[in-house]
């Protein structure tokens, strides 16, 4: 019993610390496209994105952009295949863009697909973290990113 609760404690603790994502694309060498990891925003003064070998930290202060936004996509294969009953159904994909400043003053920028569960607790982390605001792609975007 007390593996279970230690188990359940350390999987709840590591959840709250913040949300799945996939480093997608950007300015940043440090990560392979498709970098699975965690973005943290737990942390007072940096967000960080953590994989299974590399990590970046980018002061709050430094972020000066905040974009959410999503692809959707109808399942027209699995229609084709299955049954038509799942063009009704739609895919959505949940994108985060973070532009900073680097030490050197230079502008960057890191793409995200951040987990459907994680977006609104992400998004709202990074506003109280950076004062800023994030800007919606649009009003289906906005939707979702609030709630």
């Amino acid at each position: 019993m007390k593996i279970f609760i230690v188990l359940l404690t350390a999987t709840l603790w590591a959840g709250a610390l913040g949300g799945r994502a996939e480093y997608i694309g950007g300015t940043s060498a440090s990560f392979a496209e498709k970098a699975d990891g965690r973005l943290i925003t737990a942390d007072a003064a940096t967000l960080r994105f953590i994989t299974k070998s590399k990590s970046v930290e980018i002061p709050y202060d430094r972020i000066h952009t905040l974009e959410y936004g999503q692809k959707v996509d109808r399942r027209y294969i699995s229609a084709i295949l299955i049954s038509p009953l799942f063009l009704l159904a739609k895919s959505r994909k949940h994108f985060l863009t973070v532009g900073y400043n680097d030490s050197e003053g230079r502008g960057q920028a890191l793409i995200f697909r951040v987990a459907k569960g994680d977006v609104r607790s992400l998004l709202v982390g990074l506003e109280a973290r950076t004062g800023r605001k994030v800007s919606f792609q649009d009003e289906e975007a906005r939707k979702a990113g609030k709630g």
